[in-house]
Parts: C-alpha cells; sequence; structure tokens
C-alpha cells in the first residue's frame, strides 16, 4: 500500500535556520521515497504551523508526517496530539533532531546542512516502517507514596491529604522534620524555625488521611504510573508507639551513662542508648539505637528502662516489618547532606577545637540546644572575635561545582546572631555574595550595618597561634594576604547530594545530573516530574534550595500529583516488548536482564511472556534476545536498521564519489 510522507521543516526562528539551509532540506527531501509534500516554516509549533500540517493532512491524504525540528523531549506530544486531531494514529510521527544534534553543535553551515540531509533521509526511511499503536489504559491506585519527611515532604504531604487523598508518608528517621528541625532562625525574617515548622509535623500526626511510618525506607518499587507497587521495610524501634508516652523516665534510666554522640545535636551533645530526638519532636516517642544498647548489641543489660518505663511500651522482641503499598504516583522528597569538611583538611575541622559546621552553630545558637543558645567556646568562654567561611564544598573544582545557594544567606544570618549573643568582631569570608531571594539583599546590607566585616576572598587555611585560630586568606579587594586571630570560626558547608541518592536512583528508576542530585524531566518545563511517569520530585534532593522555594516546588509536585490522580485512568505508552512465541527457545536471558521483572516464564508451555502493566519498554529483552523473538513496539529490528542503512547507503554513496570526504555523522 502507497504511503504518503508529509515532511516539514522548522527554522526554529534562527535556531536551526541559522545554521541549516532549511529550504535545500524541503528540495532534497521532496524527492526521497514515499515523500508527498515537502515544506519549511518558521516556528512549526506555533497554532500557525500546526494549522499548515493539519491543512495539508486533509488536502493531500497524507498518513505519516516527518517533522525536523527540535528534541522530540520538547514537542513530540504536541505533534502527536496535532496527528491524532486529523484521524491520524500518533505513532506515524517522527522527530528529526536537526537542532540539538545538527545546528547547535555545529558552524559550518555547508557541513551541517548536509549532517541535517543525513539525519532527515533516515527519519523518513524509518517511518515507512512505523505502525500504527494504541496506547494501554489502566485504572488509578488514588493514594500517593511521599519519600521523605522533611519540610518539602510534609508540605507535599499535606497539600494532597487536603486534597482528600490517602498519603503514606515514610521518613528514615524516627522524627519528622528533617535539618529544619535543627535550625534556630530562618532568613531574612529571623523567625523561629520550631515555631514555623513544629505547626506542620503535628499536622501531620493528626490528619487522618496520612499515614506516617518512620524509621522505614522503601526498598522495592514495581509497576507503573497509577499502579506503583512498593514494599516498605519498617525497621524496630524497640518501643510500642501505641502505648509510649513520650514521658523520657526510660531515657533517665537508661545505664549508658556517657551516652554516644547524638545526631540530632550534630555531635555537639551525647544521648543515651534509649532516647527522645529532641523535646518537639514527631513522633514524641522513644527510640531505642540497636547499636549502642547494651542488650541489643552485647546481651548484658539490667533492663533499668524497662522497669522504669510504667506504660510498658519497651518491646525488645520486636522485629523488622515490611509493609506492602499500592499506590498511584510516587513524590522524592528526600533531601540533602551537609557537605562533610574533613575531606578540606587545610580548615582544621576535627583536629582543632572551636572550628564548627553551620549546622553545629545552629544547635549552640538554639534555645533547645546543647548550650540552651548561648554561644560559648569550648572552655565555656564567650568568644571575643568569629570567622564565618562561605562556599565550603561549593562552587569549588577540588568538592563540588555547584552553587549551594543558602550558604551566603545562612553565613550571614549566623553572624548577625553571633553579633547579636556575644557581642564579639565578626569576620565574613566569601567569593561573592548570592543574596538572591526576596528580602534578601536587604539583609545583606542590614547584616553590614550591624558592624561585621565583609572580606572578599575565600579563607585559604586556619591554624593555631599562641593559642588563638588564625585564618590566612587573601582580600581580593585590596590585593594584600590578610591573617586574622579568632576564637570561633564556623564553616558554610554546601548542600551535597544524600549519602545513599544512587541507591535510592536505582530503586525508582530515575536519574541523577552530574551534581549527584536527582534529575528532572525538563529543568525549565518540567522541574518536579522525573523521566518516569508518576513519580515526582520535591525539594533539596532535586538540588540545592532555601525554604521558601522548596516549599514551592513541594506544593508544585503535590498539585502534579493530584492533576494525575484525578483523571481515575491513565494511557501508557505502547512502547513495550512483545515475545513471538513460535520464536522463543525458552533459554530466560529476557528474564535475566529484565530491570522490571517484566518476564515470566511459562513453564506450560516452556516460553517467556511480557507482563504489559510491567513492562517499560527499556529493550534489553530485545537487545538480547538471540532468537529476535523478542520485538520492541516502535523500535522494531526493521525500523531501526532502515534508520541505520538509510544513513549507512548515503555515507557510502558520499564516499565512493569522493574518498577524501570526512563523516558527516562524526562532524
Amino acid at each position: 500500500m502507497k504511503k504518503n510522507i508529509g515532511v516539514y521543516i522548522c527554522h526554529c526562528g534562527t535556531n536551526i535556520a541559522a545554521t541549516v539551509d532549511c529550504e535545500e532540506l524541503v528540495r532534497f527531501s521532496s524527492a526521497l521515497p514515499g515523500v508527498k509534500m515537502a515544506r519549511d516554516y518558521r516556528y512549526l509549533c506555533s497554532d500557525p504551523g500546526q494549522d499548515l500540517i493539519k491543512k495539508d493532512i486533509r488536502e493531500l491524504s497524507l498518513d505519516r508526517v516527518v517533522i525536523a525540528a527540535c528534541s522530540p523531549r520538547m514537542h513530540e506530544a504536541t505533534f502527536r496530539n496535532l496527528l491524532s486531531s486529523e484521524g491520524i494514529n500518533p505513532y506515524l510521527l517522527n522527530i528529526a533532531n536537526i537542532r540539538e544534534q545538527c545546528s547547535w553543535v555545529h558552524h559550518d553551515r555547508g557541513k551541517a546542512t548536509e549532517k541535517a540531509r543525513h539525519i532527515l533521509r533516515a527519519a523518513v526511511a524509518r517511518v515507512l516502517g512505523q505502525e500504527a499503536l494504541t496506547p494501554r489504559k489502566f485504572g488509578i491506585q488514588p493514594s500517593v507514596l511521599v519519600v521523605g519527611a522533611g519540610i518539602a515532604g510534609i508540605q507535599a504531604a499535606l497539600n494532597i491529604a487536603g486534597g482528600g487523598m490517602k498519603v503514606t508518608l515514610v521518613e528514615k528517621s524516627p522524627f519528622i522534620g528533617g535539618h529544619m528541625a535543627q535550625l534556630d532562625k530562618t532568613f531574612p525574617t529571623l523567625d523561629c524555625s520550631s515555631c514555623i515548622f513544629t505547626p506542620r509535623t503535628v499536622e501531620v500526626a493528626r490528619n487522618r488521611q496520612i499515614e506516617l511510618l518512620v524509621n522505614s525506607e522503601v526498598t522495592e518499587v514495581t509497576g507503573f504510573v497509577g499502579n506503583f507497587k512498593t514494599k516498605i521495610r519498617k525497621n524496630p524501634t524497640y518501643v510500642d508507639f501505641i502505648k509510649c508516652t513520650g514521658c523520657g523516665d526510660c531515657v533517665e534510666a537508661c545505664v549508658l551513662k556517657k551516652g554516644v554522640p547524638s545526631e540530632f545535636e550534630e555531635g555537639m551533645a551525647r544521648r543515651r542508648a534509649i532516647y527522645i530526638p529532641f523535646p518537639q519532636a514527631v513522633p514524641l516517642k522513644a527510640v531505642v539505637d540497636k547499636e549502642s544498647c547494651l542488650l541489643l548489641s552485647k546481651g548484658k543489660c539490667k533492663k533499668t528502662c524497662v522497669e522504669a518505663c510504667k506504660a510498658g511500651a519497651l518491646d525488645f522482641e520486636q522485629k523488622e516489618e515490611v509493609i506492602e503499598k499500592e499506590v498511584g504516583s510516587i513524590i522524592i522528597a528526600t533531601g540533602y547532606d551537609p557537605f562533610d569538611p574533613h575531606l578540606l583538611p587545610q580548615y582544621g575541622y576535627g583536629v582543632y577545637d572551636n572550628i564548627l559546621t553551620g549546622l553545629q552553630f545552629e544547635r549552640l545558637s538554639s534555645p533547645s540546644g546543647p548550650n540552651r543558645g548561648e554561644i560559648l567556646l569550648k572552655d565555656g568562654t564567650v568568644p571575643k572575635a568569629i570567622a564565618f567561611f562561605h562556599c565550603i564544598g561549593s562552587r569549588d573544582e577540588n568538592t563540588n561545582l555547584h552553587c549551594s545557594r543558602i550558604c551566603c544567606m545562612a553565613s550571614m544570618k549566623q553572624a548577625h546572631l553571633a553579633k547579636e549573643k556575644t557581642g564579639a568582631e565578626i569576620y565574613e569570608f566569601y567569593i561573592d555574595i548570592n543574596a538572591f531571594g526576596k528580602g534578601y539583599q536587604e539583609f545583606y546590607k542590614r547584616v553590614r550595618e550591624e558592624g561585621i566585616f565583609f572580606i572578599r576572598g575565600k579563607g585559604s587555611e586556619i591554624f593555631k597561634r599562641d593559642g588563638r585560630l588564625v585564618v590566612a586568606a587573601e582580600d581580593t579587594l585590596l590585593g594584600t594576604a590578610v591573617e586574622i586571630p579568632v576564637d570561633l570560626v564556623v564553616l558554610g558547608t554546601g548542600l551535597t547530594a544524600r549519602h545513599d541518592a544512587e541507591k535510592v536512583a536505582q530503586t525508582f528508576g530515575i536519574s541523577r545530573s552530574a551534581d549527584g542530585f536527582f534529575m528532572e524531566a525538563h529543568p525549565k518545563l518540567r522541574p518536579v516530574a522525573t523521566q518516569v511517569d508518576g513519580v515526582f520530585l520535591a525539594g533539596c534532593c532535586q538540588g540545592p534550595k532555601d525554604i521558601p522555594d522548596t516549599v514551592a516546588q513541594a506544593s508544585a509536585a503535590a498539585a502534579e500529583v493530584m492533576s494525575l490522580l484525578n483523571k481515575g485512568e491513565i494511557e501508557v505508552e505502547p512502547t513495550i516488548a512483545t515475545i513471538d512465541p513460535e520464536l522463543c527457545a525458552g533459554c530466560k536471558l529476557c528474564i535475566e536482564i529484565c530491570p522490571h521483572s517484566a518476564i515470566e516464564f511459562l513453564e506450560m508451555k516452556g516460553i517467556s511472556s511480557v507482563n504489559e502493566a510491567l513492562c517499560k519498554g527499556c529493550g534489553a529483552c530485545t537487545a538480547i534476545c538471540p532468537n529476535k523473538a523478542a520485538r520492541q513496539n516502535h523500535f522494531t529490528h526493521n525500523q531501526v536498521l532502515a534508520e541505520v542503512d538509510s544513513l549507512v547507503e548515503k555515507e557510502f554513496n558520499v564516499k565512493a564519489q569522493n574518498p577524501n570526504v570526512k563523516s558527516m555523522t562524526n562532524d
């Protein structure tokens, strides 16, 4: 049956037309097999551009379309919808990427045009073999999994619960609130951090639409958008949360008097083996640390905590539990890790006393911290001079190239608090001041007017002289080296991807960008989505951001989820694998390689079979199948080889005419 292909070349303004001769592409593609119409237009994605294509489909009876334009990630959905509106199956469309893969990466107009011919010829050859496909439709589970209960996870969970949907909120720690729970005040308004987040955590605990699972982590995710099946490992706390009243009697009775460094206090105080993380913790329950508990680690303890607990809440027989949940969508809000300053030994962290990280200073300054809000040195005296370092572990080719965004403002806020509480001389060592948010520049001006000294130059070294810490730096404004003796140094450590980010990425099947944070589907148009449909990002797991931006992104992710789940059903791409039972030899190689456990072996028939509901269309089975029994819809062997053969044939023809011609595909 004769096929009528319409080929359309987009100028993309000057993005393509400045480097590629679009009129030449029209002449070239007009002569390709199966092409009935070829046109160029300045903006094909615009309404007039789309109307032009629709008119040609009606008048010329086009049944396939090739769009030579930008990446399919940008407008494939746009042009698929266009074809559907004209009664053509949307999978009879092919996008030839002549922008990102051609015009944007070349300067020579002649060579770029020749390469565009190659790409266009291959696209036409491929579309000839494309087949009509029908998306699969499935019902949607009207519930959501939110992973991580920092301020991002809390905001997302509350928004979704407010929309009437069930939420399972999973947190790895025994409390919710994340790093925000550790802060003293927030910039630029100097609001009490606890006063802001504590009502939100209490609201989470009381909301009947939210099931809160602390001390838990997601271990397995299968399924697809609208129908995810998850397994959550709930680690034992050895305390019955229903019975525990949070009175703290068991903590006082614990025989481990010296205790271990407190994670919440950033190692600046010690806790017992059984402990309540902090006074405002939600849930306000005691937790047993298996590693430091003498009974659980060594089998030797007087069990004084059990005797002290009047509610009978301790249960040392408690076991790990696996909870299975079926959800329609997932929001990942796992947060960040502060940069470890041990990796930069020139700053003396861990070597000299009175060198702290920003989070340690927050705990020192907090009224609920180890010093009840007094900023004191290790010997109990008040510091007379304090240095704050910016960009520790950020904007540094030796550590992380990215800017952590919050460090400048956090350091200035801490400098203000230090000046207010100690009256000390304060020095801020900075590269540039990043005061980008609402009210931030005004706060920067306020801090300068308080008599805090700003030295433009990143501190190069910290050492001791005559019993005091000495900061060595270059003042780049004056062009001179400086050495300033101080009593306390606060390192403004940057934000980095969590240490377990790779494990989380593998569990959920999402990608990470070069800086280690999770990658969004599109940096501008889809900043909260991932490449896995139904999985969204919120907060600092996607990249460094302050509290307002974190809350805004969490609300955006919640809105995306509610918009998705309210549809009631979901269309899933039909570009999945199938296995021809006549060709399958039952070798099971496809089962071994499938990353989504979407292929099962039918013992009675001795062949493999694809579970369409689980298949993500990655193509791994197609590549490994020795009998070519596995077939990838929309990426069949015939379609892909037609594309490749077209490129190779053209290449050979060019070289035959002139053996010295350089390969355009490698240009």
